[in-house]
């Protein structure tokens, strides 16, 4: 069973236990997914099944898109509602109009700590296993993106919510956005329900439940819910390859340009499909005259 798929994630499920549930139902192991949800976020989680496995970095790299509610007056430990919480405060001098002046400044290129219960890597050992032993240690900010981040509905009092849109590029932290915000404006806050909903291509409202899996799986019908690698894909530029190519390029063989169709339209250095009677079997670029065949989805048949 190769292809890829768009799950609805529960909140309070890992990612890691989405994938668990898919190894069953599918009744194969090789089943991955292609960037971490928030155990108390919902919303898109895309998964790759068998070959789809080795366009997973290719997933990775799509901008993500989230609604989140900030709760402000109350900062976690984990800077959503699953933490503990580590301070209060009266919030009520948030307004919908300061929190507006202060969106523009959260847009663009940003430098965003991650949270210590997140799955970044520091020594070689995830933030959040460190957590658990009381550890503490310095993590080094990283570059993050956010494309648009727009206020939806502002609801006042002693402890406002927001419900903001958010779209931002892969790496982002949604509930660090919401940490930065409350101490922007001095009395913290938190992230107090996560969605995300869109990752790349993927949307909301064409993803599937895990109720709904299930179903398709004792139907035998599993298979039908893939989308095929190709299509995955399908935002990267394609050739279809000439009659005789398809044994060269999946031994790796790169392909002289002038034997390549149309190869004055593709662009150097980017990833490339290549097909072989409409089905994608491997993956190019276009290096020192040839096209280069480096990733093979294919099998020899």
């Amino acid at each position: 069973m190769d292809g890829v798929l768009n799950v609805l994630k529960p909140a309070g499920m890992t990612s890691h236990d989405v994938v668990d549930v898919l190894r069953r139902l599918a009744g194969q192991r090789r089943v991955g997914h292609t960037g971490t949800l928030d155990p108390g976020a919902a919303g898109v989680l895309v998964l790759v099944l068998g070959r789809a496995t080795k366009i997973a970095e290719f997933l990775t790299a799509s901008d993500k898109a989230y609604r989140v509610e900030v709760a402000f007056g109350v900062s976690t430990d984990s800077g959503d509602a699953f933490g503990t919480v580590v301070r209060t405060s009266d919030a009520s001098a948030v307004t919908e109009g300061r929190l507006g002046d202060l969106l523009p400044q959260f847009t663009g290129r940003l430098q965003q700590t991650p949270p210590m219960t997140s799955a970044v890597k520091v020594g070689g050992v995830r933030l959040y296993r460190r957590a658990r032993r009381g550890e503490t240690v310095e993590v080094t900010a990283r570059e993050v993106t956010i494309h648009s981040l727009t206020l939806l509905r502002f609801w006042d009092g002693p402890s406002p919510r927001a419900l903001l849109d958010m779209e931002c590029s892969k790496g982002t932290y949604v509930r660090a956005i919401a940490r930065d915000l409350g101490e922007a404006l001095g009395t913290g806050a938190h992230a107090s329900f996560m969605l995300r909903r869109r990752v790349g291509r993927f949307e909301l409202a064409e993803s599937r439940t895990l109720e709904e899996l299930a179903r398709l799986a004792a139907e035998g019908s599993l298979p039908g819910a893939l989308l095929e690698m190709d299509g995955a894909l399908s935002d990267l530029p394609v050739v279809d390859l000439a009659p005789g190519q398809r044994r060269s390029v999946l031994e790796g063989i790169p392909l002289p340009l002038f034997r390549v169709p149309d190869w004055q339209a593709l662009p150097s250095g980017a990833s490339i499909r290549l097909r072989d009677r409409g089905a994608l079997i491997a993956l190019g670029r276009i290096e020192a005259g040839v096209l280069r065949p480096f990733k093979v989805l294919s099998g020899p048949s």
